[in-house]
């Protein structure tokens, strides 16, 4: 192939969790052959599209590995947990000697005179709860339970980071792989950690905020979940490695987390959220001027909705989430960089299936979309996992994916 020429611009559109698995009220379609993709249907015919296994074998299925994995590093050797990632994000100070946890404040049963271990998991997200009130349910947390061993740190919306001192790496559960589940077979082992949980339910169960949410008809977030323990994590230069300066725009802690890690700028775009309502064309726009005014070759634009309503289990949800990638940021992007006359390359892929079935990340592979502004395909095929994984277009190990957005 030949070689492509610096002004290049380079991008990946990654819809979380997008791919699924046939559904039977959808007469047996995925979420991406039923919605209503018009952009993504023309574009897979000038395309190339097949499959990639973002996660390797043996690793759990989070957007931590998988995103790593889409950005060239591979999780095998990078990958040190989850939630130090975030905590780069943030800015929280860690030492080798420490853990860093992910904290999820959600929603448990308020079963009057049950026990907390017999209540049972009901929202991973507390309603989509906003950054703003979960701050002040974050803050009654800390006054109780924050001390010289661990310590707690605001993130975005109902994800938040411990730091516990001179830790452990202990194996802790998602609250999103057991939803609808008691709260006791899924505590963690360690008793403090065991312990803070409980206690923060007591905080936060009538907490007034959390009074005034459910007259309002949402979840209240009653709990502290903790999850995702590692230790600092050390990622190499993306620019070094790949040789393109690279901006991250994610509304997510753990992607923005991804970029410290790895010397990308991070573009906060206002109104992204990760929620269904995010500000979907704030985003590609933001991309755009990235690559087109701000001197920047690469562009990782990362989209939570899909994810999310996966996670909720929502059928109608999750289709209107991948519409809204498809009209409001595939299209905004490609068609804003073709008016620019910037010769470019796009990758749409998922990192990970979330199925609606399971409401929880699997490994298997996801379809991905590779488009060359400058020498369009003739194709009949439309963009989804059966097609793709008809085409035989396979990449083993997702960390090459890149490679062939570069073509090296």
């Amino acid at each position: 192939m030949r070689n492509r020429g610096k002004d290049m611009k380079y991008v990946v559109i990654l819809g979380d969790g997008m791919a699924d698995e046939p559904i039977e009220s959808l007469g047996n379609k995925t979420i991406l052959q039923a919605a209503d993709t018009p952009f993504l249907d023309m574009l897979s015919k000038k395309s190339e599209i097949g499959m990639v296994h973002t996660v390797p074998d043996g690793m759990a299925p989070g957007s931590d590995t998988a995103n790593l994995s889409v950005l060239g590093y591979d999780p095998k050797i990078y990958y040190s947990g989850r939630s130090p990632l975030e905590a780069l994000s943030i800015g929280v100070p860690m030492t080798d000697t420490d853990i860093a946890l992910r904290c999820n404040i959600v929603t448990i049963s308020e079963e009057e005179g049950v026990p907390y271990e017999e209540q049972t998991i009901i929202d991973h997200s507390s309603s989509e709860i906003s950054t703003e009130d979960c701050g002040i349910l974050l803050e009654a947390v800390r006054k109780e339970l924050e001390n010289d061993i661990f310590k707690f740190y605001l993130g975005t919306s109902y994800r938040h980071c411990t730091i516990w001192h001179n830790g452990s790496v202990v194996k802790l559960t998602p609250p999103h792989d057991v939803l609808g589940q008691k709260v006791g077979p899924n505590l963690p082992e360690t008793e403090s950690l065991r312990e803070m949980m409980k206690k923060s339910y007591e905080i936060l169960k009538n907490h007034p905020l959390n009074i005034e949410r459910k007259k309002k008809g949402l979840n209240p977030a009653n709990s502290c979940w903790f999850w995702g323990a590692g230790t600092k994590p050390a990622l190499s230069s993306f620019e070094e490695k790949t040789g393109k300066k690279g901006v991250m725009i994610s509304a997510v802690d753990l992607l923005k987390g991804i970029a410290v890690g790895a010397g990308m700028d991070n573009i906060i775009v206002p109104g992204a959220d990760g929620t269904l309502n995010t500000n979907y064309e704030g985003k590609a726009n933001a991309a755009i001027k990235a690559l087109t005014e701000d001197g920047y070759d690469f562009a990782y634009i990362h989209v939570e909705a899909p994810d999310e309503m996966g996670h909720q289990g929502s059928v109608e949800r999750k289709i209107k989430a991948v519409e809204n990638l498809d009209g409001r940021v595939i299209k905004t992007v490609v068609e804003g960089l073709k008016k620019s006359g910037e010769p470019f390359r796009v990758i749409v892929t998922p990192d990970h299936p979330t199925p609606i079935r399971l409401r929880t990340h699997v490994a298997k592979p996801v379809p991905y979309l590779l488009y060359d502004s400058t020498e369009e395909l003739d194709r009949t095929w439309n963009y989804n996992e059966a097609e793709a994984e008809a085409s035989k277009n396979y990449v083993a190990n997702g960390h090459q994916l890149i490679d062939k957005l570069f073509e090296k």
